[in-house]
Formats: C-alpha cells, sequence, structure tokens
C-alpha cells in the first residue's frame, strides 16, 4: 500500500514540475486541480487492497473461530470472501455443520452475503427417523455447557431416546433428560446416566469464544429447541453479550429463550428485547 502511495505521488510530482518553479496565470488552479485528481487516484489505488484485506480478514477470522477450531475441525470447508460476499465449499459431516457454518461466516464483520455450497457426506438421514433424531438430540446438547454433551451417548429407538453416560450431578441429569425432551419427534427420554463425583481440575482461564460463534451457537440453539424452534429471534452479540430481538407468543417462551441462550457456551449475559404477541 505504501509503494502505491508513493508511485502515485511521484506521478502527480512529475505531472506538476518542481514547486520552486516561476508561477504561470493560472498555474495554481490547475496544480490544486491535479493534487486533487491525485488524491483521488490514491483513494481509487487503496480501495482494492483495502477490500482484498477485508476479504482475507473475514476468510482467516472463519478459519480461526471457536464454532470452526472446535466443532468443524474435521470437516473439509472451503472459504472464500470476494467484496464480502463468502462461498462455502466442501463436505461436512453431518447437516447442521452446513446450518452452523453459514450462522458463524454471516456473523462476521464486513460479510454482505453467504453463499452455502457444502456438501453432507453420505445419505443425510430422513426427517423424524431414528437417526435424525439422535443427530438432533445430540446437537441440542452441543451447545449448552450445563451437561456434557462429550461424553454423553445418546441412542434412539422407535422414537425413545436412551442416554448414557455420566453426570456431574443429579440436576445435571436431569437437565440433559429435559433437553432430551425438548427436540421434536422424540416420544420419551430413558436416562441410564450415572451421577459420578466430578474430577478436581486445576483452574484454568476459560477459552475466548468469539462473538460469531457465541451468535451461531444461540441461534442454532434456539432453533434446536422444539419450545423455541418456532420463534422468529434475532441475535445480536458483543463481546459475549447476547441481545434477542423477535416476538414470543407468551412470556412463558420469552422466558425460556433467555435461559436456554444463557447456558451457551461463551454467553456472558443476555438481554432479551422479544415483544409478546
Amino acid at each position: 500500500m505504501k509503494t502505491m502511495r508513493f508511485i502515485t505521488l511521484l506521478a502527480a510530482a512529475l505531472v506538476m514540475g518542481p514547486f520552486d518553479a516561476p508561477v504561470q496565470a493560472g498555474s495554481k488552479d490547475t496544480r490544486i486541480e491535479t493534487l486533487l485528481m491525485a488524491a483521488m487516484a490514491m483513494g481509487s489505488l487503496d480501495k482494492p487492497l483495502q477490500t482484498e484485506n477485508m476479504d482475507r480478514r473475514i476468510e482467516s477470522s472463519a478459519r480461526q473461530s471457536y464454532v470452526f477450531k472446535t466443532y468443524l475441525q474435521d470437516d473439509d470447508i472451503v472459504i472464500e470472501s470476494k467484496e464480502g460476499n463468502v462461498t462455502l465449499t466442501g463436505s461436512v459431516a453431518a447437516n447442521f455443520h452446513k446450518s452452523l457454518a453459514q450462522e458463524t461466516v454471516a456473523g462476521l464483520p464486513g460479510v454482505k452475503n453467504v453463499d452455502n455450497r457444502l456438501e453432507v457426506k453420505g445419505a443425510a438421514p430422513l426427517a423424524n427417523s431414528d437417526a435424525w433424531l439422535r443427530d438432533k438430540v445430540k446437537m441440542t446438547l452441543l451447545f449448552h455447557r450445563s451437561v456434557r454433551a462429550g461424553t454423553t451417548e445418546v441412542d434412539v429407538k422407535d422414537g425413545i431416546v436412551t442416554l448414557r453416560g455420566d453426570a456431574a450431578s443429579q440436576a445435571q441429569r436431569e437437565l440433559t433428560t429435559e433437553y432430551a425432551k425438548d427436540v421434536e419427534g422424540v416420544k420419551g427420554v430413558s436416562n441410564q446416566m450415572t451421577v459420578t463425583e466430578p474430577a478436581k481440575k486445576a483452574r484454568t482461564v476459560g477459552e475466548k469464544i468469539d462473538d460469531a460463534s457465541i451468535t451461531a451457537q444461540v441461534k442454532i440453539t434456539l432453533l434446536s429447541h422444539h419450545s423455541t424452534s418456532a420463534l422468529n429471534t434475532k441475535v445480536e452479540t458483543n463481546r459475549g453479550a447476547v441481545t434477542l430481538y423477535g416476538k414470543a407468543n407468551n412470556a412463558a417462551e420469552l422466558s425460556l429463550a433467555t435461559k436456554l441462550a444463557s447456558d451457551v457456551h461463551g454467553v456472558k449475559s443476555v438481554t432479551n428485547r422479544m415483544a409478546i404477541k
């Protein structure tokens, strides 16, 4: 960029000639016009560089986001931004990975549009099938910090969900059951999880989660829960502080949306500005 500025200024100086040359009649106005033209030229030369830098920042921010590094790290996703219009190509392991990638990229500064061309590996499970319900339950648990999604085994047969694994407390065990029950299509939940004493760990600094990842997680969470899936909710995040906009049918839905959003990884606070219909 500095090189381009230097070239432009040098070209302008050559056109204008030395500043200590005798001033001819009308030459002052000519020099002013030439300076203005040079300034405009510098601006027009800088714009493509600024746009290119912005596109590179978008691509880098997406790859370095919490969502891409945590949930999508094993997927083959190519991110290409051109003037803020992002195209996603490649393949992902599950259908909700496709939605999660799109929501994350859409929340990045400078992104105007996302063209999602990601393909799901293998055949996608049929809606409301046992495999579909299993994936939905896993996704529902995934973003909540109050449950142990990573160590919770989920099986589904004839619409009945069976949960196995360890829970840190009875409250966590019950919450896992309630989250699983709230998935549309689930007929019942058999929770066979064992409550175990959590191992003591050294205190560590919590991982910083970017706003785009938080926004994407909250959006997918509200969509995955049956009780909030029909809500038309807009989500904004600023340094971990989430604000919800939209409409709820009643006070209970509004309160539930707040609670679900509050339990998402990285969320520091939730302000619910949704209106009741």
